[in-house]
């Protein structure tokens, strides 16, 4: 059972990367375009009380990385958070997802053990598989859909097909 929580996170975490750097990609090139500078795009927010571009790159990052980490039963690296351009926010993303394809499949954690995760003043013990398709994966595609939405409201022209990435490739 180990291998299938490896099979379902790596992956989804891989290609969400690439999706990811590919839309960083596109609001490079909308910027030099239309003259604007890059920090714009960096700190624009949907909603005051969310995150700007840069922390939800940064949150699609720690929640694949710390997710790894939990799955396979290890300490996730640390980040410092100090991003301000988008190369940084790229390599943010290379050195995430390599960190991702760093643990080999049986590593994993098998549906024995539990996944604690501190949720406030609380601990929510959860199986693998509960953690993965609880929170890990629909807290990392919120990230990169909050990262999209906030470019096409900033008129980086995106459309659903760039959302959702080549579908023939990994």
């Amino acid at each position: 059972m180990s291998n299938n929580i490896s099979a379902f996170s790596v992956p989804a975490f891989l290609r969400g990367h690439a999706i990811l750097a590919e839309l960083l990609r596109k609001a490079e090139t909308h910027a030099a375009e239309h003259k604007i500078a890059a920090s714009v795009l960096l700190t624009a927010r949907l909603f005051p009380d969310m995150l700007p571009l840069t922390g939800q790159v940064q949150a699609a990052c720690d929640t694949a990385k710390r997710a790894t980490a939990r799955l396979v039963g290890a300490e996730p690296p640390r980040s410092e958070d100090n991003e301000a351009t988008l190369d940084e926010l790229q390599d943010r993303i290379r050195t995430t997802s390599a960190y991702v394809e760093s643990h080999a499949a049986d590593g994993f954690l098998g549906e024995v053990r539990k996944v604690e995760m501190k949720t406030g003043s609380t601990v929510v013990c959860l199986t693998p598989r509960e953690y993965l398709t609880r929170f890990a994966l629909p807290n990392f595609y919120f990230h990169i859909t909050t990262a999209y939405n906030i470019l096409r409201h900033n008129g980086v022209v995106l459309g659903k097909r760039d959302y959702l990435g080549d579908m023939s490739s990994a």
